[in-house]
């Protein structure tokens, strides 16, 4: 990740064009001509050693004749000249560069990079259109057509896109803060640019087409960062399973690469539309109103063939319509004829006066759960512009639950730009509306997601870590991958998941017989076989056996289908388990996969033997946690059946999740997990238990928390540490924690909280708590004190947190130790737990802002080798101090004897 000079990339004080030409048709031509009909206000030099002047400037002939280094290059010269210029450009002080040039090899592409990462010069390209700021009447490319100024950022990885989406965006008046070609990512990726356009003030919303995402933790950690401040929509292209086809479990097969993408723009708070017209449209209702209701919606319409538009794109996109109450109805009665819907959509009437469309409006403003979605086809009876006008004091009033949906062009041109004017969302069809609101529940869920605080969990289940490790040991030592079926279920069980008894016998009845009298009739039977991956298939599964004579039978037969489908396995013996009969069970599946992307993938779904024809299912990036597998749950269908129906009993939905969790966590405890199906996973009312199960491990080690798409819970930093003789625990902070962080905030004295984080109330809202304790820990740490409370839990006693830059270059930091505890050594032991792990992650600078009159904490950062100057940012301010420290810098060797 990395920001460092993007604002001379986006921002320039002055620009040269290498290969700047007059030559009609040429690229460089093209660019020239942008740069100096756009607007850019900086010094701007054109480098041709064949020309020597252009549109009556001088051209300069290299780098070195240049009168000074420009701040930013674009390069349109020939693909062996790049490495070459970008030397010369690093060596004169450039700090950014936009290679136009396409057809650069794989050799030439490394040799760019390196000699711009000497001189930290960032790169945009090659291969690519360019990018426009068009606030700053920057046009660095070859696009036909410039664009208006805006609010949306748009970032693309086609370049053929993006000349389509100006022309496109220019004839609706929809204008940009950027919009920006990658190319071929060589430096500048779409982790970048998120971390760029999440801070800049001029961006509103970020729009993002994607055909490839390289490097998944980078990407899913500026996304999560980006999409905290503002709306971030994505269009992917590509649904391709390609690679999955080979895979040996259903999950490998039902995980392709597009679900998993779509998991991480869930994970990450994102949104994903399907089409570039859908783009626009999530991006506008999402800025409009972001903050509105999304659980239900009201229809007000004057044309009933409108409404049942309405509600039919509803259905149709799992919108609810909102029921109306009696009182309501009664209400509505009141000033509406008898002959109105009586029912939601609410159809006033064609004939309707101005009054009454006040007047229904107002009977229907007294339910804010409800936003509103405002359907008008003009009518001879009264202007469009004079209902508008009539509405405006009420849709002013309430913005936000309000959406507008006036039919036809000319005739209602002024209503909808009332509408407008007043912050209504504006949509030209009732289909295009719902589609909207559909787009803002989605949204609405994904950013709840990642903001959830789970809630501590004491009863977790227990994981025998030497169990599992001897395991895959055996098994990868024995030259095989995949367990056998009394290996799998000994893996589950290892890890706490619930899992049916099962006995392994050889291949005569009479051992079958005599397990299945043991365990008690009915039983079920399965070959075991190191060469059989799917049983079923061969006909190696026998269910619901009542008797030794069904059993010997079943035995014989099993045997001769097995040698006839697949002859050449090699058959061990079988398995014998017990017939688990639950009432109103479902079967499920739950499973784990490897993407080539984003890493481990968690699946759940409807389960069973037709689980790949129903595809019924949701895929998840661990790491999981509660809230989140129950979230994953919800978006199956399976999951209206798990709530329960007519007699028919809700499933234990806490024991699924937890089975999820229970996986997650393997992945994180078993790097050698590559493939896991427990299918199916039997639920019901009372709980669940795993009937059968296939796990492949890998000696390649693909899961594992390095493996992550999302940096998991780094355990490894907890320690133990005695304090005033009693033990204390310092640890990374974690979303459990909320409930415990705001009991500690509360017990601080509000001057504590003022010298220290510049505000004085105690109070915090869930939203600020969610931030300060569900962090990414690619980017933030936190570390808080804690000590065992004698009536069971844990308090917390202190917190130091560090903010890491996208560069890993300077993290600031904050300290705060509860107020009672001040000058007992706890500041200075988490400040100290600090340091070293910003050390041991490479980060160079360690700063902090400290109020002049905070003595305690000056003296600590002096105590810790921290310089004290003034405010850098203001001199002469006196009532600040800036500390920082070097945290690369040799240690001081030990005095001599």
């Amino acid at each position: 990740m990395s920001i460092r000079h993007l604002d001379a990339l986006f921002n320039p004080a002055s620009v040269a064009v290498f290969g700047a030409s007059g030559r009609q048709g040429s690229v460089g031509a093209t660019v020239w001509h942008n740069m100096r009909t756009g607007g850019f206000a900086g010094p701007l030099y054109p480098v041709n050693p064949k020309h020597a002047s252009l549109d009556g400037l001088k051209v300069y002939r290299d780098v070195a004749a240049l009168p000074e280094a420009p701040e930013m290059a674009v390069i349109c010269t020939p693909a062996d000249t790049v490495v070459s210029l970008i030397k010369a450009l690093g060596a004169r002080g450039t700090r950014a560069a936009i290679v136009v040039t396409a057809g650069l090899n794989a050799a030439q592409k490394q040799a760019m990079l390196d000699a711009a990462r000497v001189h930290t010069l960032r790169i945009l390209g090659p291969n690519c259109i360019g990018m426009l700021v068009p606030h700053l009447g920057l046009n660095a490319s070859f696009a036909h057509i410039g664009a208006k100024p805006g609010d949306l950022a748009f970032v693309s990885q086609s370049g053929a896109l993006v000349t389509a989406m100006l022309d496109w965006a220019g004839s609706r008046g929809i204008g940009f803060s950027h919009f920006v070609s990658l190319g071929e990512r060589a430096d500048v990726d779409f982790g970048d640019m998120l971390d760029f356009l999440g801070s800049d003030p001029k961006t509103r919303s970020i729009l993002l087409y994607i055909e490839s995402i390289q490097t998944s933790r980078k990407f899913m950690s500026a996304a999560r960062a980006a999409a905290r401040n503002k709306p971030v929509i994505v269009v992917k292209a590509g649904r391709s399973t390609a690679g999955q086809a080979a895979a040996a479990s259903h999950t490998g097969a039902l995980a392709g690469s597009d679900a998993v993408f779509a998991a991480a723009i869930a994970r990450s708070g994102m949104l994903r539309v399907d089409s570039l017209q859908d783009l626009f449209l999530a991006a506008e209702t999402l800025t409009r109103y972001r903050d509105g209701p999304t659980g239900q919606l009201t229809v007000l319409t004057n044309g009933g063939g409108a409404g049942v538009m309405a509600a039919d794109a509803a259905a149709a996109a799992g919108v609810p319509l909102a029921e109306l109450d009696d009182a309501l109805k009664t209400k509505l009665d009141a000033v509406l004829p008898a002959n109105w819907s009586h029912a939601n959509p609410v159809d006033i009437i064609g004939d309707a006066p101005t009054s009454r469309y006040v007047a229904a409006l107002e009977a229907l403003a007294h339910d804010p759960q409800s936003a509103v979605l405002f359907i008008h086809a003009p009518t001879a009876i009264v202007p469009s512009a004079d209902i508008a006008q009539a509405l405006l004091p009420q849709i002013s009033a309430m913005p936000q639950r309000m959406l507008g949906c006036w039919l036809g062009d000319q005739a209602v041109a002024q209503a909808r730009q009332t509408f407008r004017d007043a912050g209504v969302p504006d949509f030209n069809t009732p289909e295009e509306a719902i589609r909207a609101f559909s787009f803002l529940r989605t949204y609405r869920q994904h950013q709840a997601e990642l903001l959830q605080t789970p809630p501590a969990h004491s009863d977790s289940q227990t994981v025998d870590l030497p169990r599992l490790r001897g395991i895959v040991d055996s098994v990868l030592t024995s030259g095989r991958e995949l367990l056998t079926e009394p290996e799998a279920k000994e893996f589950l069980a290892a890890a706490g998941l619930p899992v049916v008894p099962t006995r392994t016998v050889g291949t005569e009845p009479l051992e079958a017989r005599a397990a299945a009298d043991a365990m008690g009739y009915p039983v079920a039977l399965k070959i075991l076989s190191h060469d059989i991956t799917h049983k079923s298939d061969v006909g190696g599964v026998r269910l619901n056996i009542g008797s030794a004579a069904e059993l010997t039978e079943a035995c014989l037969a099993m045997l001769a289908r097995v040698r006839e489908a697949q002859p050449d396995a090699v058959v061990l013996g079988f398995t014998v388990q017990p017939m688990v009969r639950k009432k109103h069970a479902h079967e499920l599946i739950v499973g784990v996969s490897v993407d080539p992307v984003f890493g481990p993938v968690v699946l759940f779904g409807d389960g069973g033997v037709a689980v790949e024809v129903l595809a019924d299912h949701a895929l998840g990036l661990p790491p999981l946690n509660t809230p989140l597998a129950l979230a994953q749950i919800e978006r199956t269908r399976v999951a209206r059946l798990l709530h329960g129906y007519r007699d028919e009993p809700a499933a234990d939905l806490e024991a699924v999740a937890g089975v999820l969790v229970s996986v997650s966590q393997l992945l994180v405890d078993v790097p050698e997990l590559a493939e896991l199906d427990i299918n199916p996973l039997l639920v019901n009312h009372e709980g669940a238990v795993a009937l059968d199960a296939r796990v492949r491990v890998s000696a390649q080690r693909p899961a594992g928390a390095a493996n992550f798409a999302i940096q998991p819970y780094p355990s490894e930093l907890i320690e133990s540490w005695t304090w005033r003789d009693q033990p204390v625990v310092l640890r990374p902070i974690r979303p459990e924690d909320e409930a415990q962080h705001r009991r500690f905030l509360e017990k601080l004295d509000p001057e504590d909280i003022r010298l220290r984080v510049f505000y004085s109330r105690r109070s915090i809202e869930h939203s600020e708590l969610a931030r300060l304790t569900q962090i990414d820990y690619a980017r933030e740490m936190a570390f808080i004190a804690t000590r065992a409370l004698p009536e069971g839990g844990e308090e917390t006693l202190g917190t130091v947190r560090a903010t890491v830059d996208p560069d890993n270059h300077t993290a600031e930091f904050g300290v705060i130790v509860r107020s009672d505890l001040k000058g007992s050594g706890l500041g200075h032991r988490l400040m100290s737990k600090m340091i070293d792990h910003l050390r041991a992650r490479g980060t160079r600078r360690l700063v902090g802002t400290v109020l002049s009159i905070n003595h305690g904490m000056l003296e600590l950062a002096r105590a810790l080798g921290f310089q004290e100057t003034d405010n850098p940012s203001d001199p002469d301010d006196h009532e600040m101090r800036f500390v920082s420290l070097d945290l690369q810098a040799p240690k001081p060797s030990a005095p001599g004897p």
